[in-house]
């Protein structure tokens, strides 16, 4: 039978614990993920669980005065995604563990709660995918072209400025110095985060398909250009002070930036489409 939501019920508390313990590994998995040097453009997935529990909490009104009741469809999505997690465990499939844990999350609060709660945390739910990593064979595939169409860009734009510069694979070469694009200036770190915000901003549009669909795609558009200006700007700094320059401080405040302006433009589109 239907009841009001009992927060402070000891099912629910246990239930989360026993969790909890189970994905553990896949936790202590994660902070290696998002904060190892290997994989610190990843550092962004650590603000997913904060912005979900920013927008669960505004719907903490709603949540007071929901229904509960148990959802058989939550039971079977639980208990298929704690076997599928098993199996990928054994497998050391890590991407397919950190997924079945947001999943299996999903199932046990649509179990505990029901459909009606589910509805009204669908998005907070949902968005806690984004905290896993972008798998590093996705990243590897689609990293070389980007990383290449960034080169081939970026020295076109050198050159529109008087500088000198001759582009060899992912190597620019100027007069007294080079500069290698590497993966990580390919800018796929940098589309996944942006990718990310405008999820966001999707969620604040009510009943727009059109506007959602073109703040997906231009937020993809934008951190590629953010990108090209990043490349850009390293090798003309990179011509004038040396190599020196796509190292240290420097270089990671420079990503900081045109990430910030990137938003910047993502926000002001936003509240452009808003308007019209």
């Amino acid at each position: 039978m239907a009841n009001s939501m009992k927060p402070g019920s000891v099912k629910i508390p246990v239930l989360l614990l026993l969790w909890a313990l189970i994905f553990y590994p896949v936790f202590s998995g994660l902070y290696g993920a998002w904060f190892g040097m290997a994989n610190a453009d990843n550092s962004y997935c650590l603000l997913v669980p904060f912005i979900s529990l920013y927008f669960l909490w505004q719907k903490k009104e709603d949540l007071k005065i929901v229904r509960q009741s148990n959802s058989s469809l939550g039971l079977v999505l639980l208990i298929t995604s704690l076997l599928v997690y098993l199996v990928s465990y054994a497998g050391g499939v890590l991407v397919i563990q950190r997924l079945m844990m947001v999943l299996s999350l999903i199932g046990l609060v649509l179990y505990l709660y029901g459909s009606e709660a589910f509805r009204i945390m669908r998005f907070p739910l949902l968005f806690l995918f984004f905290m896993v990593p972008v798998p590093e064979s996705i990243v590897n595939t689609v990293s070389f072209p980007l990383q290449t169409y960034a080169t081939i860009i970026s020295s076109k734009i050198i050159q529109l400025m008087g500088i000198p510069v001759y582009r060899e694979g992912h190597m620019l070469y100027f007069m007294e110095t080079q500069l290698e694009v590497a993966e990580a200036c390919s800018g796929i770190r940098s589309i996944s985060a942006m990718l990310m915000l405008s999820v966001i901003f999707v969620h604040l549009i009510k009943d727009n398909r059109v506007m959602k669909f073109v703040i997906v795609l231009s937020s993809v558009i934008v951190a590629f250009l953010a990108n090209i200006v990043r490349v850009s700007g390293t090798g003309v700094l990179a011509h004038y002070f040396g190599a020196g320059v796509a190292l240290g401080f420097l270089h990671e405040f420079s990503g900081m930036l045109v990430f910030a302006v990137g938003l910047g433009m993502l926000f002001a589109e936003y509240k452009l489409l808003r308007r019209l």
